[in-house]
């Protein structure tokens, strides 16, 4: 597509000109054949203990029990694992690169216990090289760090038959710091992931319609982390200033994705032993949450993960999954909406203002492209963002895509009097990193909102939109306000982010709603204003489980310690 192409030329003089700026487990047929190399999840968030660092976890290895022995999860061999960061909108491909890699020492093998006489079978450690050109050139940061054992239970760990040590003391103590300042694990936690994943999958039976209680479906699971705790400064584009201009300065965007990357050739032998050559090929990738889970079609599962998020953006193959999406088929009671009651608060916009459509296959906001959009990101976006027939083109696939700018239409409709598109509303976000598709874009300038505060909320930035839209202390003028969760999904993902729910309800329009697209149901006469029962049932919407299973950490790597097995019924 030859605007993509104009775009990446543009994107750097536009935003020059701005002066206010899920997971995936088992998510593919292939990757499902190779756990050790499957991403699950992706986090980026400001620490928030220390919010002069960014904290980014990427996890692998879906589904671990914590009895699974005697053989126990671990990192896997001939495997590179790969955190990325692009920093710069004005060119694709990333700046920054970490890569781990492992090895496994049988330091026992005359037993088939894993831990035994302060010794353990497959103990493993890691290398970590760092890339700040570009991949061209990497550096190792971290020589033998130690990925510490599973929680296999008292006597493996605790007992002077076993490592003799408690095992919070073990993990503790695989914290390092790198040579070039990041403080560093890898090894098991508790999957943060929380979700009811037996109801999703049933046809979308979340929450549960038949009386059975939600269940999250990762509960009591582990998975293994790579955590990374970045002071900002690093992370930074070159040339930006120390300290942000205002909260939306476009020079603290980052986009972060994670890969998995294995040889080309596996060769087995009749012995042991097996030898591995050829190109390095990625086999899995993670960027945004239920991405390849829940948008991405069977058919395409395999091509996604072999793609990066620069290929993706200029190939446009799996766009129209995002123009349409499966999942509004069943927000839709003119498709098969009544067919997935579990849905029923989720109705997509078919009438808005009484004159915009977005359910699949309608026009959306298309055709204002022939209309006065000077001044907005319609204007130079428009082949990109206003497409007929594709209704989703205009929130869902940027969101996914680019990240928001703070251009109108997307801010809040706080102040916009009525006019959706050119009126100026409340600054609410600016995340655009235009030069890539499918990745979590962050701005770092926004402040951390405190876990302890009565205003942190499970719903991220939707939160920050109701608080923008409705509280007294946000929404009474279109200044530009640090209002509480602008921190959250998705600007970055945190770990308490209900990231499914939240998905669900974009998909659902409430991205539209925000902005003064209102569902169906407003009245423009009604004094109660635009909180209306529909979008009042967006809001409350639940799958029932909005909360992990394990209280997480105060202090880095934040996640819970990994289940015990013999802890598991």
């Amino acid at each position: 597509m030859k605007f993509r192409i104009i775009l990446f030329s543009m994107c750097a003089a536009l935003l020059m000109g701005i002066s206010l700026r899920a997971s995936s487990h088992r998510e593919a047929p292939l990757i499902a054949s190779d756990p050790l190399a499957d991403n699950t999840d992706l986090y980026a968030f400001r620490s928030p203990d220390d919010p002069s660092t960014i904290t980014i976890i990427a996890n692998y290895i879906p589904a671990e029990v914590a009895y699974g022995g005697p053989n126990y999860y671990s990192f896997g061999e001939n495997i590179r694992y790969e955190i990325h960061i692009d920093n710069d909108a004005s060119k694709p491909g990333d700046e920054i690169t970490y890569r781990f890699t492992f090895k496994v020492i049988n330091e026992d093998p005359t037993t088939f216990f894993n831990i035994r006489l302060g010794k353990q079978n497959l103990k493993t450690t890691y290398t970590l090289q760092r890339s700040i050109d570009g991949g061209m050139t990497f550096q190792t940061i971290v020589t033998d760090g130690v990925v510490p054992p599973n929680n296999i239970g008292p006597r493996s760990i605790e007992s002077g038959a076993g490592l003799n040590a408690s095992y919070a003391s073990i993990w503790n103590s695989a914290i390092t710091t790198a040579s070039s300042g990041e403080q560093v694990f890898a090894g098991p936690v508790d999957d943060p992931f929380f979700v009811d994943l037996g109801a999703i999958f049933d046809l979308g039976n979340a929450p549960r319609q038949g009386g059975e209680p939600a269940r999250d479906g990762l509960a009591k699971f582990n998975v293994h982390t790579l955590s990374l705790k970045i002071p900002i400064s690093v992370l930074l584009k070159a040339g930006a200033a120390s300290t942000p201009s205002t909260i939306l300065d476009s020079d603290y965007i980052i986009g972060v994705w994670a890969s998995a990357s294995r040889p080309a050739v596996k060769t087995l032998t009749t012995s042991d032993s097996s030898s591995y050559s050829g190109d390095w090929v990625q086999v899995s990738r993670l960027g945004m949450p239920l991405t390849n889970e829940a948008v991405i079609p069977i058919g395409f599962k395999d091509m996604w993960n072999r793609m990066t998020p620069y290929m993706e953006f200029a190939d446009t193959t799996m766009d129209n999954f995002f123009y349409n999406p499966e999942l509004a088929l069943y927000m839709d009671d003119a498709q098969f909406g009544g067919a997935v009651p579990a849905f029923s608060a989720l109705r997509i916009q078919k009438k808005s203002l009484g004159a915009f459509d977005f359910s699949n296959g309608a026009d959306g906001v298309s055709a204002l492209k022939n209309g006065d959009v000077a001044g907005t990101a319609f204007e130079p976006f428009g082949d990109l963002l206003l497409i007929p027939g594709k209704p989703r083109s205009v929130d869902l696939w940027p969101i996914f895509h680019t990240g928001v700018p703070n251009l109108r239409p997307y801010q809040l409709a706080t102040g916009k009097n009525g006019d959706p598109v050119k009126g100026f509303g409340k600054p609410f976000i600016n995340n655009f990193l235009p030069n890539g598709g499918d990745m979590l874009r962050l701005n770092m300038a926004v402040p951390v909102t405190p876990r302890n505060s009565p205003d942190f909320n499970r719903l991220g930035l939707v939160y920050a939109a109701v608080l923008g839209l409705t509280d007294n202390r946000y929404n009474l003028n279109n200044y530009l306000d640090s209002i509480p969760n602008m921190d959250g999904f998705p600007n970055g993902r945190r770990l308490e982010d209900d990231v499914t729910a939240i998905e669900l309800q974009a998909v659902g329009g409430v991205v539209l709603a925000a902005i003064g697209l209102w569902y169906d149901d407003y009245d423009p006469t009604n004094l109660v204003g635009p909180v209306t029962p529909n979008l009042v049932g967006v809001l409350s919407y639940s799958t029932g489980v909005d909360k992990n299973d394990a209280p997480f950490q105060t202090t880095f790597p934040y996640m819970a310690l990994p289940w015990r097995g013999t802890e598991i019924k």
